[in-house]
C-alpha cells in the first residue's frame, strides 16, 4: 500500500506540537546546550509512541520507515524545535549491535537504547591515536571469561553522564595493527574506570579523558569476532556521518540563527544594516537544502548496498562548514558587547547573546571532531583524482 506522505507529515506535526514539552522546546529554540536531561526525556516520549528508533528495522524495535519518512521526521522535528535524536546509542552502537551482535546481545542492549535506560559514549581516540585510529594501544587481555582492560581514551564526548562506553581495544599485538583490534562494551561504573573533564573554550562540559586500570568486563560484551573490531569500526564510522539527524541539526541551527538575526534587527531599530547577514543566511539555507539531497542519496545507496564512495566525507565537510558559518552569523548579529559575559555562563542557560558566543566557540571543533576536514579532503582527492 502506498504511503500517504502528507498525512504522515501532518501526524508528525501534531505530535511534535503536543508531545514535546515546552521547556525542552525552549532550550532548543534558544540555541542552548541540550543536556542528557532533555535528550533522555524526549527519547522516552518518542519510544512510548513507538518512534524511538526511526532508522532501525521493525524486528528490533524500530519504525521500519523508508528514507523519505525518516527525512520528513527529522525535518518536522527541527521545524518544531524538538531535540535531535541522541546519536551514540541510536545512530552509532545500536546499528553495530544489530549488524554484528548475537541474539543475546541484541535482547540485552537494544531495548535499553530505545527507552534511554543506557546512555552511551564512544571510546575511540587516544593520545597519539586520533586520525591514525589503528595505532591505538588500550589493551584487553582475556582472563577466563573476562577481559581485563588497561589504557586511556580521550576527547570522549558525554563520558561524564554515560552509563556505557563502546570502545576499541587491542586484543593482539601479533597481527597487523587493524587485525588486532576488538570492539567491547563496558559499563562506566566498572571498578577502575576514571573520568576526568576536559575544559574547552566554549565553557560547556562535553569532552573528557577516560582511564582504564585493570577494568574487568565480561567476555560476553565483545561485539563480533575477536580481532575483527576494525570491521565494526568502519561500519560505524561510515554511518556516523550519514544519519539524517546531522542535517536536522543544521536545519535547527539555521532556524535558530534566523531568529537571532531578526530579533537583533528589531532591537537595533534601524541603527544597523542586517542586509548582509540575511544574504549570508540565504546562502546557508541553500547549502542546508543541498546537504539534505546529498544525505538522501547517500542513505538510499546505503539501504541498497551500493558503494558510498566519498559521500560521507563530503557530507561531513559540508555540515561542519555550514555550522561554523551559521554561528558566525549569529555572533555578528548579537554583536561584540556580549563577549565579556562568555566565560561566566558555563553549563547554565544564560543570556541569548552569551549562548551564541558559546555556540560559535563550540562549532570551531566541527572541522576536527569525527575526522578533520583536512583528512576528509585527502579522502576525496584520493578517490576522485587517484592522488
Amino acid at each position: 500500500m502506498a504511503i500517504d506522505y502528507d498525512a504522515f507529515r501532518s501526524e508528525l506535526e501534531e505530535f511534535a506540537r503536543k508531545a514535546c514539552p515546552p521547556e525542552i522546546r525552549a532550550v532548543v529554540a534558544a540555541g542552548q546546550k541540550v543536556t542528557k536531561r532533555e535528550y533522555q526525556r524526549w527519547q522516552q516520549i518518542l519510544n512510548d509512541k513507538g518512534w524511538g528508533a526511526p532508522s532501525w528495522p521493525k524486528e528490533v524495535g524500530g519504525t521500519g520507515w523508508d528514507i523519505k519518512q525518516r527525512l520528513i521526521f527529522e525535518e518536522v522535528m527541527a521545524e518544531n524545535d524538538c531535540p535531535p535524536l541522541y546519536h551514540h546509542g541510536l545512530g552509532h552502537i545500536g546499528p553495530v549491535i544489530i549488524k554484528f551482535g548475537t541474539p543475546e546481545q541484541k535482547a540485552r542492549f537494544l531495548p535499553r537504547i530505545l527507552d534511554g535506560a543506557d546512555w552511551w559514549c564512544q571510546g575511540y581516540s587516544e593520545p597519539g591515536s586520533g586520525s591514525d585510529l589503528a595505532s591505538l594501544s588500550t589493551s584487553a587481555r582475556l582472563d577466563g571469561d573476562e577481559y581485563v582492560i588497561n589504557g586511556q581514551k580521550i576527547w570522549t564526548s558525554h563520558a561524564h553522564e554515560a552509563s556505557m562506553i563502546y570502545m576499541l581495544v587491542r586484543t593482539s599485538k601479533e597481527a597487523k595493527k587493524q587485525d588486532g583490534i576488538s570492539l567491547i562494551l563496558v559499563p562506566m561504573d566498572s571498578k577502575g574506570v576514571t573520568v576526568r573533564p576536559i575544559k574547552t573554550i566554549d565553557g560547556w562540559h562535553h569532552l573528557n579523558e577516560v582511564f582504564f586500570d585493570e577494568v574487568r568486563v565480561s567476555a560476553a560484551n565483545l561485539i563480533g569476532e575477536v580481532g575483527k573490531g576494525w570491521t565494526c569500526a568502519k561500519f560505524l564510522l561510515e554511518r556516523e556521518r550519514l544519519p539524517p539527524a546531522n542535517v536536522a541539526r543544521l536545519e535547527l541551527m539555521r532556524r535558530q540563527v534566523t531568529r537571532v538575526v531578526e530579533e537583533a534587527a528589531r532591537a537595533a531599530a534601524g541603527k544597523r544594516d542586517f542586509g548582509s547577514l540575511r544574504y549570508k543566511l540565504l546562502l546557508c539555507e541553500a547549502d542546508v537544502k543541498g546537504v539534505r539531497v546529498l544525505m538522501a542519496n547517500a542513505t538510499d545507496d546505503l539501504i541498497h548496498q551500493r558503494p558510498l564512495g566519498v559521500q560521507p566525507s563530503v557530507i561531513k565537510m559540508l555540515c561542519a562548514d555550514v555550522a561554523q558559518r551559521l554561528t558566525t552569523i549569529a555572533l555578528d548579529a548579537v554583536g561584540p558587547d556580549a563577549a565579556h559575559r562568555f566565560l561566566s555562563i558555563g553549563e547554565e542557560h544564560g543570556a541569548p547573546e552569551a549562548t551564541w558566543i558559546q555556540n560559535y566557540m563550540f562549532t570551531r571543533a566541527r572541522t576536527i571532531a569525527g575526522g578533520t576536514s583536512e583528512v576528509q579532503r585527502n579522502v576525496v582527492a584520493n578517490e576522485l583524482l587517484g592522488a
